[in-house]
């Protein structure tokens, strides 16, 4: 069974009660029957945090989702492996974790303006707190298009706009072309319910990650860099305060 992810629903939640579903000896890592971590995708560092195991704390430094759904927690390796079936509490470094919410968020309001105001698509995606950035095809970008953008995104903030979690048949989904902006769509279509990030009244997206209930837990947000990556793709970074 794939594990649950409980995150999708309730960002918020800190830590859950679960059982080892499964033990990878060679990457020495568990897989959970459910669990709050992120795994890495999307753009999105995976959450890192503990396993509480019988008492004992265990490290997580990596977790990763493989193809039958499974959600991988790797382990010290110095440390003895939960056996299968065992009781244990994920627990999630929650500072870290929220400092991604506010990251991704701002990202979805820099993407929502700009789709928005000149209907680019987005190339490439990344979070390295305490900064994120975006690609954007775009044929050029200029200082003044920044401090606009800079402070485009903090208006938003300042709304303080609801960040609602939809689910959405894939049927309806597909009626919106705006939903799906990554240049190449790689969300398989199998998946019939889309996961969308709403900002009330800004922006909606398909989405798998954690983000904050209200734009206006992101703080102020900073423009730090802009680049060019090639003829008609350029780059974002912003910043938020840790």
């Amino acid at each position: 069974m794939p594990t649950e992810l409980l995150y999708l629903d309730d960002a918020y939640r800190r830590h859950a009660d679960t059982v080892v579903a499964a033990v990878d000896a060679e990457r020495h890592a568990v897989a959970l029957e459910a669990t709050v971590f992120f795994p890495t995708g999307g753009g999105q560092p995976n959450d890192t945090g503990e396993l509480l195991v019988d008492g004992r704390p265990l490290a997580v430094a990596d977790v990763a989702k493989d193809k039958q759904g499974l959600v991988w927690h790797t382990l010290p390796a110095a440390a003895p492996l939960p056996a299968l079936g065992e009781p244990a509490r994920a627990v999630i470094d929650w500072p870290r974790r929220h400092l991604i919410m506010r990251l991704h968020t701002a990202q979805h309001i820099m993407n929502g303006i700009i789709w928005r105001d000149h209907g680019a698509h987005v190339t490439g995606a990344q979070i390295t707190p305490p900064e994120g950035r975006l690609d954007f095809e775009l044929a050029a970008m200029s200082q003044e298009f920044a401090r606009s953008l800079e402070a485009g995104i903090n208006a938003a903030v300042q709304e303080n706009l609801p960040v609602r979690v939809l689910w959405l048949p894939r049927a309806e989904a597909d009626r919106d072309p705006s939903l799906i902006r990554l240049k190449a769509n790689l969300i398989p279509r199998s998946i019939d319910s889309l996961r969308v990030i709403d900002i009330v009244g800004l922006d909606r997206q398909a989405d798998g990650g954690t983000h904050v209930a209200a734009t206006g837990e992101i703080g102020p947000v900073r423009v730090v860099k802009t680049e060019s990556k090639g003829k008609a793709n350029k780059r974002v970074r912003i910043a938020v305060d840790e």
